[in-house]
């Protein structure tokens, strides 16, 4: 263990006996939960679950699933470049980046037993909740889809028979100003309804100065209304929501800038980033204060994201003598337009624009049917159940380039070949003299020497003294004239998926406290993707089939296609059986141990970029949409625990380890993503893994798994008296890379990916803790108080996907308060969330086109770095108030 690693671990139990000591109601030890596809109590389950209550959820200020971070240690939700699009959740470390829409989310989302497309899709408003449970670990035999890691299953209130309603208003700092409100009621002997609304108006915590505006900001609404009919043995829920988020986000916050080359004994020299210089003497505005809370937008741009989000869901439960049947249909349709500065400056480079159709679209058609009951007296409790789903993902992706990448391609240019003659101001770049001199010192070298390689492009770029750098260039190609501002792509994709599964969960009680879990689970799912790519990017195609080829990429930032447009078809179909098999112990009442195997499976799927098809920057006619493709991700997992619980207090204790092979990683370079499927390699590959070079370090043996993680979880509740009650978790976990490990089939690992082999997976801290306390003293007069607080330690973490050390975050604690008076259906309460004003960042990141390389690279292998590095920030301290009036309430 590092000593910083070390030092988290220390500070993690010590933490771990504050919350011990000042806690939360543990509102979740007998809460009944589906975890098994059953009504249970969550002490009862032999599995690592955590419930989370509806007072819980209210008193930690939960409205969507990010701010569950406060409440379950395991759990880690965060946002990048959009918080509709870009959010990823992990559990136990385990997570896939969200920054693609072909990658699936290793962490399942489920509302009201419907499964959500992405987590972003989850991250909105949530309205008036029954529970949220947080099942850890492969869930693949019941909750089938994509929950290789672990499942958010949320629930909310569902209608009642008697007359109640309830209305809330909240305000607080940064123009917060969010209503709730709601009616349930009777309709009928056997029928109720539900309506709930929310609305929610926040400014942002980001300044623009160049418009003055506020952005990351909220604007958020929800109506939700329900129908639920009880007849004897037969239940029917109706459930129609509507969702809409008309937002600005996500700007990002520059970090310090600096270069990093290695001097002649072998240390690292620090110096002025010459990229930022570049867009600072261009008119760009580079803001090192990360946590200043600034950003510089481009005029005329914005980050807009605007989502519409409905359904329609029917669960029927009916009783069939000596079986249940438990059907759940379901419809979903989620769009979100887009809009991105996507330089993250105000300089005009390139940007997304959501007049020309950038966004996505899910919609999903679902139908789940499950039947359990019980045989030979009780000792076999069986289920069986088949599920079916039809998804469609349209996804459309403009890139544009803008007013200013001429100035600042130039700039580039010049840079990379002839430093000294880089001149950045706002009429240009180039020091003509300079360049010239270079030329000339470039022409005396000896025959073969490297520096030859640049004479085509040093000559190009001195060909038109009038324009110097890419005019130039196009120039010496036949493109005089050329202008690449409003030049670009516009892509669309367009996926089709099919699932069917059949599985079975049965429970064998072999003894009076000895019970046998065995599960199943067959799943084939299919995709089919059609893309049409369509681009004007002629100085790519012009520099690809000439002398400069390979020695200037820039143009081809946003790789051309031959012919200007490229259409292609193509499908893939995964099979795969996953299963569980638990053995629970009941020595006494209250007391469960239990250990588990489980296998979870994530199908394989599309990378929805263009840039992997390219060759030498160009797109031929007959590119192969296989280099697109990426295979199945599977786990393996061993789990151990046991669960007490007793009248004041509640004790769990689980040990795991999950074994991941194909793990499917999503990373960003600073131009566009990577998505490699990820293994370890049985043979020793001697550092080829951790070379600059793709064509090294293939596997020459078997494939092992690419990730694995081990750990320990602990839970504690104590009640020491009425009213009074505590809670806290902590979690240790170690979830790394293998030491040799190779990308896609075993091929050599992609070079951007050098720094991962061995060391722990991006935003997976080793320490986490939570805690909570609640006091609820009776004032008399039917009059109660409310004091509660809450914690989560982190330990340090790496933000980024690709583990440069520039995006790592030192551990953080962030602890949140709400105190309040309650009588006969009305409360009023304030509260704080990051009540110290903690900054930290959610994910740190390479600002697009702004330089290259990584201290550890240029420590390994001495070339220089010069990447600028942006963060999207957590949010800061927030406060304010809520009341709600003098009518009945409901949970």
């Amino acid at each position: 263990m590092a000593p910083e690693e070390g030092a988290a671990g220390v500070c993690g139990l010590q933490l771990m006996a504050m919350a011990l000591a000042l806690g939360a109601p543990a509102d979740g030890a007998a809460i009944v939960v589906t975890a098994t596809g059953r009504a249970e109590v969550a002490r009862d389950v032999p599995v690592a679950v955590q419930v989370i209550g509806a007072e819980a959820l209210a008193r930690a200020g939960v409205t969507d699933i990010r701010q569950l971070n406060q409440l379950a240690p395991t759990l880690l939700v965060s946002s990048t470049g959009s918080e509709a699009g870009a959010t990823g959740a992990r559990i136990r470390g385990i997570g896939t980046v969200g920054d693609n829409p072909g990658l699936e989310s290793s962490v399942a989302t489920v509302v009201d037993g419907v499964y959500r497309n992405r987590p972003g899709v989850a991250l909105t408003e949530l309205g008036p909740l029954a529970r949220i449970a947080v099942l850890r670990g492969p869930q693949g035999t019941l909750f089938g889809r994509n929950a290789t890691a672990g499942l958010i299953d949320i629930e909310t209130a569902a209608p009642r028979f008697d007359w109640g309603g309830a209305a809330e208003a909240s305000l607080g700092n940064y123009g917060l100003r969010r209503l709730v409100a709601g009616v349930t009621g009777p309709v009928a002997r056997d029928l109720a309804f539900r309506i709930d609304g929310v609305g929610m108006r926040r400014r942002g915590f980001v300044t623009d100065l160049v418009s003055g505006r506020d952005v990351n900001d909220r604007r958020r609404g929800l109506v939700r209304g329900q129908l639920l009919f009880e007849r004897d043995d037969l239940t029917i829920r109706l459930i129609g929501d509507y969702a809409r988020r008309d937002e600005e986000c996500c700007a990002g916050s520059y970090r310090p800038t600096r270069s990093v080359t290695r001097g002649a004994d072998g240390g690292l020299v620090f110096g002025p980033n010459p990229i930022a210089a570049i867009v600072r003497g261009l008119g760009g505005t580079i803001d090192t204060d990360t946590f200043g809370r600034r950003t510089a937008i481009t005029p005329g741009q914005a980050y807009r994201g605007d989502v519409r989000d409905g359904g329609l869901s029917a669960q029927v439960t009916a009783g069939l003598g000596g079986a249940t049947l438990t059907g759940i249909s379901a419809w979903r349709d989620w769009r979100w337009t887009r809009g991105q500065d996507g330089d993250f400056n105000d300089l005009d480079i390139l940007r997304r624009d959501p007049d020309g159709g950038a966004g996505q679209r899910f919609e999903t058609l679902s139908q789940e049917v499950r039947l359990n009951g019980r045989a030979l007296d009780g000792r076999i409790d069986w289920l069986v159940g088949g599920y079916a789903a039809r998804e469609t993902l349209a996804f459309r992706d403009n890139q544009t380039f803008g007013a200013d990448f001429a100035r600042y391609a130039s700039c580039l240019l010049v840079n990379g070949a002839a430093p000294a003659a880089l001149a950045p101001g706002p009429a240009g770049c180039v020091d003509q003299a300079a360049l010239l001199a270079r030329i000339a010192a470039v022409r005396g070298l000896p025959a073969g020497d490297a520096g030859r390689t640049v004479l085509p492009l040093l000559g190009a770029l001195a060909a038109d003294p009038a324009r110097p750098g890419l005019g130039s260039l196009a120039g010496s190609l036949g493109l005089a004239g050329y202008d690449p501002a409003g030049r670009g792509i516009a892509d669309r994709f367009r996926q089709r998926g099919r699932t069917l599964a059949l599985f079975t969960h049965n429970v064998f009680r072999l003894t009076e406290g000895l019970s046998l879990t065995l599960g199943g689970r067959y799943t084939d799912e299919g995709k089919r993707l059609r893309l049409a790519l369509a681009d004007d990017n002629t100085l790519c195609r012009a520099v690809a089939g000439s002398a400069l080829a390979g020695s200037f990429a820039l143009p081809c930032l946003l790789p051309a296609t031959a012919a200007g447009t490229f259409a292609g078809a193509t499908r893939r179909r995964d099979r795969e059986g996953t299963g569980t098999a638990a053995l629970a112990w009941r020595p006494a009442a209250g007391l469960l141990a239990y250990a588990s195997w489980s296998r979870g499976f994530k199908a394989g799927g599309y990378n929805l970029e263009r840039t992997p098809l390219a060759r030498g920057g160009v797109i031929a006619s007959g590119a192969d949409l296989a280099a697109l493709a990426f295979a199945p991700e599977t786990v393996t997992a061993w789990e151990a625990g046991v669960k007490l619980s007793r009248a004041r207090f509640d004790l769990a204790l689980t040990g795991f380890v999950s074994r991941i092979r194909d793990f499917q990683l999503n990373s960003y370079n600073g131009s566009s993503f990577t998505v490699e499927s990820l293994n370890g390699c049985k043979a020793d590959l001697g550092g080829a893994d951790r070379d600059l070079s793709a064509a090294t370090g293939a596997c020459p043996a078997g494939l092992t798994a690419g990730v694995v993680a081990r750990g320990v979880e602990i839970e504690g509740a104590v009640r020491p008296g009425r009213g009074f009650a505590l809670t806290a978790g902590m979690t240790i976990a170690d979830t790394h890379y293998a030491d040799d490990l190779v990308g896609t089939g075993g091929r050599a690992l992609s070079p951007t990916l050098f720094q991962l082999p061995g060391r722990p997976l991006s935003n997976a801290p080793r320490v986490t803790v939570t805690g909570a306390a609640d006091w609820t003293p009776d004032l008399g007069g039917g009059i109660a108080g409310l004091v509660h607080g809450d914690l989560r330690y982190q330990s340090a973490t790496n933000t980024g996907s690709d583990l440069d050390v520039e995006k790592i975050q030192p551990g953080v604690l962030v602890v949140g308060a709400r105190i309040g008076l309650s009588g006969a259906g009305w409360a009023i309460e304030a509260w704080a969330q990051n009540l110290f004003d903690v900054d930290y960042i959610q994910v740190g990141y390479d600002a697009p086109l702004q330089g290259g390389g990584t201290l550890r690279q240029t420590a390994a292998f001495g070339t220089a770095a010069t990447q600028v590095y942006g963060a999207f920030l957590a949010e800061p301290r927030t406060w304010g108030g809520d009341a709600a009036p003098g009518v009945v309430m409901f949970a």
